[in-house]
């Protein structure tokens, strides 16, 4: 089954539960999927509903820091919450020794010696570390790894 479908179908089950903070973010999702299908005229695949839930993700987390800031915690639980059922779809995060591990071979693989063969390596890392590693993280990792080369 898809992702789409996944969700799709949690929807349905959220309903018979009576789960209502699960089902308005169930419908959220599939909100913004739907909005995506009917701007580009086509059907999402599983990678492209995974880089809407990770877009979700990232603004619940911007989110959750101005609310934070601002001293509302009450705003920033519920969004807190929210990013705990999105989480739920997107595969397992990567460790931070796995992440500096793919980096490194990366790195080795593509024949880089500095800095300025960043874009390269992103590009590379970025196929590989979709939906498992958030990529201000991967920057700053592959950042750092260039720089000590």
């Amino acid at each position: 089954m898809s992702l789409k479908g996944q969700i799709t179908e949690d929807m349905k089950s959220a309903m018979k539960a009576g789960e209502k903070d699960r089902l308005k973010v169930v419908r959220l999702i599939l909100a913004a999927i739907k909005q995506i299908e009917v701007d580009t005229r086509e059907q999402l695949d599983d990678a492209a509903v995974l880089a809407v839930l990770n877009k979700m993700v990232k603004q619940r987390r911007d989110s959750v820091d101005q609310f934070d800031k601002g001293g509302r915690e009450d705003l920033s639980a519920i969004e807190r919450a929210e990013i705990v059922i999105l989480e739920t779809y997107l595969p397992e995060q990567m460790s931070a020794a796995e992440l500096t591990a793919m980096v490194d071979a990366v790195i080795q693989a593509s024949g880089a010696t500095g800095i300025r063969d960043m874009g390269k390596v992103m590009g590379q890392i970025k196929a590989k570390a979709a939906g498992r590693a958030d990529m201000g993280a991967v920057s700053a990792t592959v950042k750092e790894r260039l720089n000590a080369l």
